[in-house]
């Protein structure tokens, strides 16, 4: 989709801050190996673990945040809004930009998360009931709202335009990433900083755990596939107009080209559904309107995660958008894990051309829907890719990511 003025919407730079570390090169790496960083998770007393349970979570260790917000801003922050505010001033640096002195109406922040600062919400809770609602810490509810990584993000880049949160779940980071190219293409903002961030927390793995979301061996598409790697951290893209990157004297990391969403009416609250060939459909539509069909895509970043049913729901919409041939399917999540949107800088690795192997937890295609995992050799670049999110409870969020060479 293009801007009113003819403008595309384009890719400047991404920030990251995850389980692998900080920015693409570690991540790069790991979707290379197809390895997972995956540690284990502190149960304190009270979450015991079950027989079965999953003990890992691909966490956010050691790394060096305060090149990009110091130690005393920090301490007013919970932690996702620490790692978005991170990822958001390193995708500035990246792309050659300074934080203004004054706030810029034209900058805005698109950001998903699926549950928020989990720890100050549950220190938030404590309070409540170890001392009554009375005793609530202000400081511990404004950063307990789904919204705050969002606000400080705007606070600390001094982007004064349209600030949106969205929770979808599984679909956030690509629904906040096709939010901000719309915002962009209508003109409302001349650049959006847009992504997911998350945090992982005892309480909340092990409430994960108890539906039996969690597997500390991801395996998307796997026969034997038995849950998520639940992800922590941060992954923020620069959006803005093309022209204005070029003027700079910059090249593009890729062009958003098409974006869309639709919902599973046959998801129930907690669960993936089944309405494959309807979100097809839903899909094929969203790709027509802006001039493309499903054999202009060759490549797809996937939302699988090892889920059961939402691996099962994923594969129904790709066999059925490609007609039971799929291109070539990408995995990343199998080493991202679940939740983060590191997924989302696995697209623009797969543009550049860098490597990305086939999980190392994938063995036996799942005879039902007979879809593999592929890897995609170094320097075989993708042209176009469809990035795909399905979410529990029925939310599909796609976007179209092209590479700067592709005539559009």
């Amino acid at each position: 989709m293009k801007r009113r003025d003819g403008d595309a919407v384009a890719v400047s730079s991404v920030g990251l801050i995850g389980a692998h570390g900080l920015g693409l090169e570690p991540l790069a790496a790991a979707l290379a190996a197809g390895e997972p960083a995956a540690r284990p998770i502190d149960r304190l007393p009270g979450f015991p673990l079950r027989p079965g349970s999953a003990r890992t979570a691909a966490l956010v260790g050691e790394v060096d945040w305060q090149r990009y917000l110091s130690p005393r801003a920090a301490r007013r922050m919970s932690p996702p809004s620490i790692f978005a505010v991170a990822a958001a001033r390193m995708a500035l640096e990246e792309a050659g930009l300074e934080v203004p002195a004054e706030p810029d109406d034209a900058c805005g922040v698109v950001l998903a998360t699926a549950f928020g600062a989990s720890s100050y919400t549950q220190r938030m809770l404590d309070q409540i009931l170890a001392e009554g609602p009375e005793a609530i810490s202000p400081f511990l509810f404004m950063e307990s709202v789904a919204n705050a990584p969002a606000g400080q993000v705007a606070i600390h880049c001094r982007a004064g335009g349209p600030n949106h949160t969205l929770c979808q779940r599984e679909a956030g980071p690509v629904g906040a990433l096709g939010r901000a190219a719309a915002e962009v293409a209508a003109g409302r903002a001349e650049r959006i900083l847009a992504g997911a961030v998350e945090e992982v927390t005892p309480l909340l793995h092990t409430v994960l755990d108890r539906f039996g979301a969690l597997s500390d061996h991801p395996r998307p598409f796997d026969l034997r596939r038995d849950g998520l790697l639940a992800a922590e951290g941060s992954t923020v893209l620069l959006l803005e107009a093309e022209s204005a990157l070029r003027r700079r004297g910059r090249t593009p990391l890729a062009r958003v080209t098409a974006w869309g969403g639709a919902f599973d009416a046959t998801a129930p609250r907690s669960d993936w559904g089944s309405g494959g060939a309807a979100l097809a459909e839903s899909l094929r539509r969203g790709l027509a309107r802006h001039g493309l069909a499903p054999g202009d895509v060759d490549a797809v970043v996937s939302g699988a995660s090892g889920t059961r049913r939402g691996d099962r729901l994923e594969a129904s919409l790709l066999r059925e958008l490609f007609a039971g041939a799929p291109p070539r399917v990408l995995a990343p999540k199998g080493v991202t894990g679940e939740y983060g949107g590191a997924y989302l800088a696995a697209a623009l690795l797969a543009l550049a051309g860098r490597p990305v192997a086939v999980p190392a937890g994938f063995a036996e295609s799942d005879p039902e829907f007979d879809l593999v995992p592929g890897a995609l050799p170094a320097g075989r670049a993708a042209r176009r890719v469809l990035v795909t999110g399905c979410a529990s409870g029925g939310a599909v969020s796609w976007v179209i990511l092209e590479a700067t060479g592709t005539t559009s």
